[in-house]
């Protein structure tokens, strides 16, 4: 509790997600989650559907039919006049006139782990410095201390997936792991029917009841106050800031945000009864309900071999899932106010190879992204009739990074202190943001 005969608001919101706080109290504690409710927006949130293992989007968003290096699918007309794409994104082609798609991605790193990384904070590797994923530089731009939710969550992108740690900002800043405890999901068609989405330990220990827990919390707030290590403890900060969103996120307003059973069969049929697709039914929620940013990461794209016929059904689960959330956001009134990206780490080769296959190839790739502010429906850049190069000025991830959080509202040469006391911009200094977007 706090010093003064009063508790404050963040006490009160702890003492009731516990139920220490009484019955008298509950019709003032409703009124205020309902008048916070009502409130407007106060910032834009980033969903990125991160395509993990590299897509080929020489088949998704930039095809070449009529060349050798084109393959087997075909070009359809989109809502777009003159814009095409792949055959096997129908839904998507109906909407583009909300998508931008950047056909002249250009970088360097052709291994995943390192493409990753930079894929995700805009850096290269260098030394010591221990860079934050994208999510959490939002997350710490938009922080909100009395959130009941967590700032950056990923969906899929734990062990052995895509999601980064929050690096120099510290651990608070790292996403909440939303996932089934699978390492990695299946190959194909068969990725999971969403089932699987669950946040651990989300709910009290098994026998442990309201009043004991909260007693439990008094007992931790006793202790915390006999051991204080004064300002400046990173680690007992964050452990303490830790168990206090813990606590937040075990209050049912905040569980019930994870709870896809309060969707309509019809809504959630419409994502896909994927886990890619509940998934980001699940980004809809929490960005209704203030998240800053959410990660839904796809796996399956690393096509070495029978490239056409995994990139087909990864195509399908992509457009359902995708092209849902687009027109929920709309309907939703939310789609100005959340930018949705859509790429991975980088493209495949041009060239077919002998496994009918393509391999790792950073040299000429597409991103996508949709709402958020961003000028829809047109294409930058282009790659060459061969697919092989881009053609004028290349995009590098770096610009990408910094037209994301700038179309958020955040400034991309803004600095933080870094783990070696070295100040870092929240986008490489040399980046240029796409100005045909903003």
């Amino acid at each position: 509790m706090a010093d003064s005969l009063f508790p404050t608001r963040r006490d009160w919101l702890r003492l009731s997600a516990v139920g220490t706080v009484g019955v008298s109290h509950s019709g003032w504690l409703g009124a205020l989650a309902a008048d916070t409710a009502k409130q407007p927006r106060r910032h834009k949130s980033i969903i990125l559907l991160w395509l993990n293992g590299g897509p080929a989007t020489i088949d998704l968003w930039d095809l070449k039919p009529g060349h050798e290096n084109g393959g087997p699918f075909k070009e359809i007309d989109t809502a777009v006049a003159g814009i095409k794409i792949s055959e096997h994104l129908p839904k998507l082609a109906k909407g583009m006139k909300d998508i931008a798609i950047v056909r002249s991605m250009a970088t360097k790193e052709g291994d995943h782990a390192r493409a990753r990384l930079v894929g995700q904070t805009g850096y290269t590797p260098q030394g010591a410095i221990q860079f934050p994923a994208l999510g959490s530089l939002v997350a710490h731009e938009f922080d909100d201390a009395t959130a009941d939710l967590p700032g950056f969550v990923s969906v899929g992108g734990g062990r052995g997936g895509s999601a980064l740690g929050g690096g120099f900002l510290g651990p608070r800043f790292s996403p909440l792991i939303v996932s089934g405890g699978r390492t990695r999901f299946p190959q194909g068609d068969d990725e999971g029917n969403g089932s699987d989405l669950r946040v651990p330990d989300l709910g009290r220990a098994a026998g442990v009841s309201t009043a004991a827990q909260a007693k439990r919390l008094e007992l931790l707030a006793g202790l915390e106050k006999g051991f204080n290590p004064g300002p400046g403890a990173p680690v007992a900060d964050t452990l303490r800031a830790s168990v206090e969103q813990a606590v937040r996120m075990m209050r049912p307003e905040a569980a019930a945000a994870f709870d896809l059973d309060d969707e309509k069969d019809a809504t959630r049929d419409a994502y896909g009864r994927t886990t890619f697709g509940q998934g980001c039914l699940l980004a809809r929620r929490l960005v209704e309900r203030g998240v800053s940013f959410v990660e839904i990461s796809l796996d399956g794209w690393d096509t070495h071999q029978g490239n056409f016929e995994r990139v087909k059904s990864l195509s399908n689960t992509l457009d359902t899932g995708f092209a849902a959330l687009l027109a929920d956001l709309k309907e939703r009134g939310l789609l100005n106010d959340t930018l949705v990206v859509c790429h991975g780490e980088f493209g495949r080769t041009p060239k077919i190879n002998g496994q009918a296959g393509r391999d790792h190839w950073p040299a000429s790739w597409a991103a996508v992204l949709a709402g958020g502010g961003i000028k829809g429906g047109q294409v930058v850049g282009k790659t060459s009739k061969d697919g092989v190069q881009v053609e004028g000025d290349p995009t590098r991830t770096p610009d990408l990074i910094a037209t994301v959080v700038k179309a958020v509202g955040i400034d991309p040469m803004k600095q933080n202190m870094s783990n070696v006391s070295r100040p870092i911009r929240i986008a490489d200094p040399a980046a240029k943001p796409i100005k045909e977007l903003l």
